[in-house]
């Protein structure tokens, strides 16, 4: 990642944003410090999206209302374990 001085970062914004969207995130610095992170909107919001879970998935499986059964296979006994 690039790094930018905040001052250089004001005075060169629509560089700064150009260089974000073809190159990737630009980190900001004050005092030498990381403080900033200038990315393109659509890195930002794969980032912030909300993970779905595997329930939700499940449920909108196209195969959710196909009619398969599955049962599991009861020809075999269950294993004992002792814990």
């Amino acid at each position: 990642m690039t790094s930018w001085q905040l001052q250089d970062a004001k005075n060169k914004l629509s560089e700064l944003i150009d260089r974000a969207q073809k190159e990737g995130p630009q980190v900001i610095t004050r005092h030498g410090v990381e403080v900033a992170v200038v990315m393109p909107y659509a890195g930002y919001k794969k980032l912030t999206a909300p993970r779905q879970r595997l329930g939700d998935f499940l449920l909108a499986s196209p195969l959710r209302k196909s009619g398969l059964v599955i049962a599991r296979d009861q020809r075999t006994a269950l294993r004992t374990i002792d814990l």
